[in-house]
């Protein structure tokens, strides 16, 4: 079976040349790294402690806190309490990941019609909400108390929209709006 690392370089590579007219192998658009984000908000120690356990489980690597820069009395909030957690994805477990979510993960999800097609920002990067953390099939949905959202963004090289879609649809990503 080939990895996605694989077909990235043997197959998408050379069709992304020919279809978007580019010259040079170098210019093909290529994904450089995807950011986990889960954010926590006021939480106590021991569901911070679960959540993270979850986000390493799913990643495959230590994620990195992240702390509160000031205080906010309405929030319950005070300067470096832990509200989120972080994992960037290189290299080969970068390929792993994406293939486990485009091919394992999104399709658990229930009545999944496919991710949105808009969700891009202007530097070409596409950016994937998810509501609840059992759909990845590392986590067992015994214990998971609780449910806990996360952010997904696919960082590339290029900073056309166009570019950044066609990559990912030749990688497998299940788009909604196909045809578009």
């Amino acid at each position: 079976m080939t990895t996605l690392r694989e077909t990235y370089k043997s197959t998408i590579v050379p069709k992304l040349k020919n279809d978007l007219g580019l010259k040079n192998v170098n210019q093909v658009p290529k994904i450089e790294k995807v950011v986990i984000n889960m954010g926590f908000g006021v939480m106590d120690k021991n569901s911070v402690a679960t959540h993270v356990t979850e986000l390493t489980t799913i990643a495959g690597q230590k994620p990195a806190m992240m702390k509160a820069r000031k205080s906010v009395s309405n929030f319950k909030l005070r300067e470096g309490m832990l509200i989120g957690a972080k994992v960037t994805l290189r290299g080969p477990r970068m390929y792993e990941f994406l293939e486990r979510l485009i091919n394992a993960s999104l399709p658990r999800i229930r009545d999944f019609r496919g991710v949105s097609g808009t969700s891009f920002d202007a530097q070409g990067n596409y950016t994937i909400g998810i509501n609840d953390q059992s759909i990845f099939a590392e986590l067992d949905p015994d214990k998971i108390s609780q449910t806990q959202g996360m952010d997904i963004t696919i960082v590339t090289s290029t900073h056309s929209k166009k570019e950044t879609r066609q990559l990912l649809l030749e990688m497998g990503m299940p788009f909604a709006d196909k045809d578009k």
